[in-house]
């Protein structure tokens, strides 16, 4: 069905509604309306990896983990499985008369928001700093979810629009300022990919305000840009109380219907939340029209046409069996090869199991569930720790001993226990060892979502990039030994890994890997197969110089505009293997250029890779682009264009790529984007073309020169 048709049956079944009915569905918990038959709906679900928060289901590596994997093939069959998952989930629910929270079809997923600063407690929830990267796996994620069939599969949200990367602590009342140039160059991208190319049926506004409207009510960004310039024809949701925000902090209203009227008159058609509740008492004094009342519910109710909600649909008999099925948890652990990255190796990995008679294995994180899973998820039902991974793959072979080392941030293990009272058992461990594997971290109590984190503190936020301090006394104590020690490293975040990096024998950044981490890093620990994800953020050394958290604008923040050198590049990774750009040039001439130009398409690459390594090895292709005369050009460059590549040991390949004419644009000091230079370099390469980045793999990327 498509958007027209199912809007005619939207507007057709709204019109038999009173005016109470048609408030009451504009409300995340839809009642049911008896005479119209319609059942009731709760719009609020989440599938952020893997279907979240209803029970059984597949638990996939957390958002930024996907990112590092750079396969948007990957995350188009993530989203599709969790898409599948959802259907079977919702079709036996529907059954049951379960119309409860997290049980629908309409997926507030992905986050899209920019990883400004790695402070950020839901950084982990988006895809990275970068607005390329984050708007081509969003827009790839969205399109794995709803699907091409007649009926939507499910529908994807794209949030929090927009400016929106804490403090999680004031976002009910902060007022994120930032200047045009900013908007339009690193905060709107990835929104308007998802929304143009992606067709997301959904967008979220944030918490916040934008240069002093909230982005429940920006007329700036729901109607000016969204709307008007961008083309959206889906439905707008509130972040959940948000609208309350409006008059409890915000102070731009004086009373609940005041805000509602104030949500509703913008265009924000559903209200996570009960603000809504007084939509009746501001349509009785004047505040809101039925008119206006009536062209939310019809947008709601198109996108439960467009679902299939009423008519039926194909994907009716999804069955139950596809929830957590093998084929999916195969998919999860797959999922957590591709993202885990290798940020250090001194020859000691991949492990040789003939050389080895125990492996120690250390750490809060060694044995943690809570590590595997991020936040946002749901509850899978096959659970493989690091530990859990390593022991099986040593099998009989290899004895494994372990120490939980100390607490994640506490003091003390047990509570009548002296302080660090686990740190002996743990160099007992490493000294009994041929190696160690040292598992350290956070988890989503240490960084996460204001109110859904046990750090209170700073309300999910981190306060700096350091490890709590019990884990790096542990670190110190561990390597005091002497032994061979691979660090593992457990966050959603830049972490200061820099001891680590100078006296660790291997450091391995595994984020929260999903429910099959510990099989896929044991994989990649003992060489069954090579690690090939990139980081897409970076790691700083420290926050000298960083701006303050509360401060939007960009510079000195993400590898675009760094003025100083990172701990680990964005976009770096080591793999078993080497593997190099041998040649690179256009394929398209400068006359096609300015055709596509024209057409707002894309230019032709064609790049040459051999892998001159002794191991197969999946790898990032990466494309970067720099403007070399324009002033108003991003400070260092900016990713244009990416693939993930397979390479056996010795093989050479070609691979062609195409990179969007967009991205010869750049953004004035007045929001406005266009081509401002005749001269370009592009880079090859499997990092960046940064120093730190050829420093660290020893190559160099491959330049081209680009004119106009």
């Amino acid at each position: 069905m498509n958007r027209e048709s199912a809007r005619k049956k939207a507007i057709e079944l709204v019109s038999k509604m009173t005016i109470e009915e048609k408030a009451s569905q504009l409300r995340y918990n839809s009642p049911a309306i008896e005479r119209l038959q319609v059942p009731a709906y709760n719009w609020w679900n989440e599938t952020l990896h893997g279907i979240a928060r209803a029970g059984t289901a597949t638990s996939f590596p957390q958002a930024i983990a996907m990112a590092a994997s750079f396969h948007e093939e990957l995350l188009f069959q993530i989203a599709e499985t969790s898409a599948i998952e959802g259907r079977a989930k919702y079709n036996q629910f529907s059954k049951e008369e379960d119309r409860d929270i997290y049980k629908g079809l309409t997926f507030w997923t992905p986050n899209v928001n920019i990883f400004r600063d790695p402070r950020w407690g839901r950084g982990h929830e988006t895809y990275g700093e970068d607005p390329f990267l984050t708007g081509r796996l969003g827009v790839t994620f969205i399109k794995g979810l709803q699907g091409d069939g007649e009926t939507m599969k499910s529908a994807a949200c794209a949030k929090h629009f927009a400016v929106h990367s804490g403090p999680e602590a004031l976002r009910h009342e902060f007022n994120a300022v930032v200047n045009e140039k900013d908007l339009r160059e690193t905060y709107l991208p990835a929104f308007e990919m998802c929304v143009k190319e992606g067709k997301v049926e959904a967008v979220m506004g944030a918490y916040n305000r934008t240069n002093g409207e909230p982005c429940c009510a920006s007329k700036l960004l729901m109607v000016d840009i969204l709307r008007n310039e961008w083309g959206f024809q889906g439905h707008y949701v509130s972040d959940c109380w948000a609208i309350r925000d409006f008059h409890e902090h915000h102070m731009v209203t004086s009373t609940p219907e005041e805000s509602a009227a104030l949500a509703l008159n913008t265009g924000c058609d559903l209200n996570c939340g009960n603000t809504y509740l007084h939509v009746l008492k501001a349509y009785q004094t004047g505040l809101v029209t039925e008119e206006t009342i009536t062209e939310s519910a019809v947008r709601l109710f198109t996108t439960r046409y467009l679902l299939g909600l009423f008519e039926g649909s194909e994907y009716d008999q999804i069955t139950y069996y596809n929830v957590e099925c093998e084929r999916h948890q195969t998919l999860a652990v797959e999922a957590a090869k591709e993202s885990i990255v290798l940020l250090k190796n001194d020859g000691t990995l991949p492990l040789d199991k003939s050389s080895l008679n125990y492996i120690g294995v250390i750490g809060p994180n060694a044995d943690s569930r809570a590590a595997l899973i991020g936040n946002y998820h749901g509850t899978s039902s096959v659970n493989k720790t690091i530990l859990e991974g390593i022991r099986e793959e040593a099998g009989d072979e290899i004895g494994v001993l372990y120490s939980q080392g100390c607490h994640l941030f506490q003091d003390r293990v047990e509570h009548l226990g002296e302080r660090q009272d686990r740190i002996s058992e743990a160099k007992i461990v490493a000294k009994h060892s041929d190696v160690v594997v040292l598992c350290l971290g956070l988890d989503e109590t240490l960084e996460g979502e204001e109110g859904d984190t046990g750090n209170s503190y700073a309300s999910g936020d981190k306060e700096d990039l350091q490890l709590p301090m019990v884990q790096r006394e542990l670190l110190e104590a561990v390597l005091s030994v002497g032994k061979p020690v691979i660090v593992c490293n457990m966050t959603g975040s830049a972490i200061d890994l820099s001891v680590a990096q100078e006296r660790a024998a291997a450091v391995i950044q595994a984020w929260y890997p999903g429910a099959g981490g510990g099989k896929a890093f044991a994989s990649i620990l003992f060489g069954d197969c090579s690690p090939s994800g990139k980081l897409p953020v970076t790691f700083y050394r420290d926050l000298e110089g960083m701006p303050e958290f509360e401060d939007y604008s960009m510079k000195g923040r993400t590898y675009r505009y760094l003025e100083k050198e990172p701990l680990y590049p964005f976009g770096y990774g080591l793999t078993y293997s080497s593997v190099k750009v041998k040649n690179a040039l256009l394929r398209s001439t400068p006359d096609e250029i300015k055709q596509e130009i024209n057409e707002n398409g894309s230019i032709e690459i064609e790049v040459t890779l051999q892998n001159e390594g002794n191991r197969d090895t999946k790898d990032v292709l990466q494309i970067y682009i720099k403007d070399l005369e324009s002033q108003h050009a991003v400070k260092n460059h900016s990713l244009c264009g990416f693939k993930k590549v397979f390479l056996k040991s010795g093989e050479e390949k070609q691979y062609s790529i195409s990179i969007p004419v967009s991205s010869l644009t750049v953004v004035n000091d007045l929001g406005k984007r266009y081509i401002d230079s005749r001269t370009f370099r592009l880079y090859a390469g499997t990092s960046q073309p940064d120093k730190r980045s050829t420093e660290l793999t020893g190559n160099q990327c491959f330049a081209i020169d680009l004119i106009l």
